[in-house]
């Protein structure tokens, strides 16, 4: 028996051993793949057991968040009609209270500058006049600065 291997023979053991150390490579791969999916089970199972308690007992936390919020809600439109009716009287107050008011001033005026006008020119007809005309400026000013008043939220200067 000979012991010279030709060229030929010996590539065809280092292919056959390359092929054996491939085969290998990717069995052991195919094996770590094989692990890893198996891990990758395990886990999704345990994050599903995990989570979708979760995700229950947020649901009903939102649930009862929903329903505190719709008590709100109802709350919220109390106060609403609560205070339109408080707007509401008020006006009317104001309104009853506003002429009189008017009414008073315009008096003051009209008294005042009408005495003023008969003191200075002895004319009843002119201190008449006079205290029409003041009366009815006092009025419509004090009528004026209350609905300025009123528009802006705040009290005349």
């Amino acid at each position: 028996m000979p012991l010279a291997v030709t060229t030929s023979e010996a590539l065809d053991v280092v292919l056959a051993i390359f092929l054996i150390v491939v085969g290998l490579a990717i069995a052991y791969a195919f094996w770590k793949l094989g692990l890893l999916f198996a891990q990758l089970a395990r886990t999704t199972r345990n994050t599903e057991r995990e989570v979708l308690p979760v995700v229950g007992k947020t649901g009903g936390t939102l649930d009862r968040v929903n329903r505190e919020l719709d008590k709100v809600d109802v709350m919220t439109d109390s106060a609403v009609e609560a205070v339109t009716a408080v707007d509401r009287a008020v006006r009317a107050v104001s309104a009853i209270v506003t002429a009189p008011v008017e009414a008073l001033a315009g008096l003051a005026a009209a008294v005042r500058h009408g005495v003023s006008s008969f003191v200075t020119h002895r004319n009843v007809d002119e201190a008449v006049r006079t205290a029409k005309d003041a009366g009815a400026r006092r009025m419509a000013d004090l009528a004026d600065e209350l609905d300025e008043a009123g528009r802006s939220g705040a009290a005349p200067r």
